[in-house]
């Protein structure tokens, strides 16, 4: 039987660019090479999409730009291509087709539909959630939106547009009004990884939050704090099939999950399963689910929780999780017996199935 031919995305107009390099870097040493041929598909931080035909460790560090024999590539919109158009130096370029996208991206411009949306147009299957399903899930305010209209729970909320800075004090007055009192979280709509997310006290606090949230996204969110354990729980399926894996729970290393205690320092605490009861288990693999529905997510997602003494409250939903050596959904994954390799597998064969 033929391989099949997977065009491998990485890197990418994002704040989130180095963490997809170290995605993308597990993701190509593990892919099942008896069954794939990989074509790389480098997207620099300027938004330059490039072929990549070097060593996988020099994705890792960013060196993958100055290899001499990449060139430009494009996913062509022309559905009859079916594939990657090469442009040479001398302006000729020629047509390679690929039976699938796996677009190992974070953050806008890759988790956020814009890529999912152009391989629909071009006809070729796309591991993960679909155009709509990925921007939903990236803009947190549409997110509390749906899932409020499903009846799961959520922190309290509010967003504002940037439009709040030319009076940012009658912005906060109304934030405190709407959410009674601090401590808040103030996050960019549309980044991940917690980028931007800051921690406010008091109104200096969410002033200043705002500011570094604006710096990431045109739209702002600011939620209530919630104090209770940091629960994840990875799904895997199209329709109806899912799986939804053990939970598991993290314990920051700094104040709160953030960039540098996801990919940094190294010192947060993963316990799989979490310490939660066994009910509280089968409740939030159920919410896991119903979520996953309702915002209508497909190939898989990271469902986040924090989990109270008596309630749990859904956080976020990320549609292209993490893939690093310390990220949660393949650890969650492995300890349900899908192994590295066989998830990679079933991704690309979910993706092709639902475009089938």
């Amino acid at each position: 039987m033929a391989k099949l031919k997977i065009a491998v995305l990485f890197g990418g107009a994002s704040s989130e660019h180095d963490v997809s390099l170290v995605s993308a870097y597990s993701v190509l040493t593990n892919i099942p090479k008896d069954k794939y041929d990989v074509m790389c598909i480098g997207i620099t931080k300027k938004g330059h999409w490039m072929y990549y035909p070097g060593e996988y460790e020099d994705i890792k560090t960013g060196e993958w730009e100055n290899d001499p024999d990449c060139c430009t590539a494009i996913i062509s919109p022309d559905s009859m291509h079916k594939g990657i158009l090469l442009l040479e130096d001398d302006d000729k370029y020629y047509i390679r087709k690929v039976d699938a996208v796996f677009p190992v991206l974070h953050g806008v411009n890759g988790e956020d539909g814009t890529v999912q949306a152009l391989c629909t147009l071009a006809g070729l299957p796309c591991v993960g959630c679909d155009m709509t399903s990925s921007a939903a899930c990236m803009d947190k305010a549409i997110t509390h939106t749906i899932l409020d209209a499903a009846g799961i729970k959520t922190a309290p909320y509010c967003y504002v547009n940037r439009t709040v800075l030319s009076d940012i004090d009658g912005a906060c007055e109304d934030i405190e009004a709407k959410l009674g009192g601090y401590p808040m979280f103030v996050k960019p709509a549309c980044a991940g990884s917690s980028v931007g997310v800051s921690r406010a006290a008091d109104r200096e606090g969410l002033k200043n939050g705002l500011k570094i949230a604006f710096a990431h996204c045109e739209k702002v969110v600011i939620e209530t704090e919630i104090i209770g354990k940091e629960v994840e729980c990875a799904v895997l399926g199209n329709g109806s099939a899912l799986i939804a894996s053990i939970p598991g729970q993290i314990t920051p290393a700094e104040e709160f999950y953030d960039y540098d205690a996801k990919y940094k320092l190294g010192t947060s605490v993963l316990d799989i399963p979490a310490k939660i009861s066994e009910q509280q288990m089968d409740k939030l693999r159920e919410l896991a689910k119903k979520a996953y529905t309702a915002m209508g997510c497909s190939g898989f997602s990271r469902v986040d929780f924090f989990v109270t003494d008596d309630d749990i409250i859904l956080n976020e939903i990320n549609t292209i999780p993490g893939f690093t050596p310390i990220s949660m959904y393949p650890k969650l994954m492995d300890n349900m017996g899908i192994p590295y390799g066989e998830l990679l597998d079933r991704l690309i064969e979910l993706a092709i199935e639902r475009n089938s």
